[in-house]
């Protein structure tokens, strides 16, 4: 990495110009061979690519811990809830002024996409410059193929031998299920999608994708204030 973490700067390093790259992930289950943390590892990785890849964006701290009440009933999920998450944002960047040029959210779990809306909404009211970058990927959702394999890119040594099978109707099928009832209701295994066929080689090819596609798009989001 080129530029330090901000984290690791001293106080006069601080380069207000420069957008703070924060990751946001979750600690939640990921079916019986991902570990808890398979969201944040991602989202990590990712924004740390887009702050090597992108001149004038510095890794920030990462918010580890995110909305996961549809997880709930499996052990080890935590969760805060969207209205801490949103308010957590949103403090966030207001603390940050003066020290960045805007924010830029790097996330990597689909339920805190409405915490990072409503704080999107506060923050553009309030003029601050927050971006957003969705970790995207065509595979299946949760636990299956597609996590599986960059996982076994990213960390392979957190990655158990089990590969499972969950539901592997589209998400968009199994979305009104999930909301109503959550996750153990829907995939007692807490998987969705197929692992059996994942590999690292697959992950790497994945992840270079969904890097390219998030520089491009956070470079076009930039350009548009500068």
């Amino acid at each position: 990495m080129g530029v330090r973490p901000f984290s690791s700067l001293r106080s006069p390093e601080v380069d207000p110009a420069r957008v703070l790259v924060v990751p946001i992930g979750s600690v939640e289950q990921h079916g019986p061979h991902l570990p808890l943390n398979t969201d944040t590892v991602i989202a990590e990785a990712l924004a740390a690519a887009l702050c090597d890849d992108v001149d004038g964006f510095v890794l920030g701290p990462t918010v580890g811990i995110g909305a996961s009440g549809e997880h709930a009933g499996f052990p080890g999920t935590l969760s805060i809830g969207t209205e801490v998450l949103s308010n957590i944002l949103v403090e966030l960047v207001y603390s940050a002024r003066g020290s960045c040029a805007a924010v830029y959210v790097v996330n990597g779990h689909g339920g805190n996409t409405v915490a990072i809306q409503r704080a999107a909404v506060t923050l553009g009211a309030s003029g601050d410059r927050f971006g957003v970058g969705r970790v995207v990927d065509d595979g299946d959702a949760h636990a299956g193929h597609a996590e599986t394999s960059l996982m076994l890119h990213l960390a392979p040594h957190l990655v158990g031998d089990e590969r499972p099978i969950g539901r592997t109707e589209p998400l968009a099928t199994l979305l009104p299920e999930l909301q109503r009832h959550g996750m153990a209701a829907v995939s007692p295994s807490g998987v969705l999608g197929d692992a059996t066929s994942a590999s690292a080689a697959d992950g790497l090819r994945r992840f270079d994708a969904m890097r390219g596609r998030l520089a491009t798009a956070a470079q076009m989001w930039r350009e548009e204030w500068r």
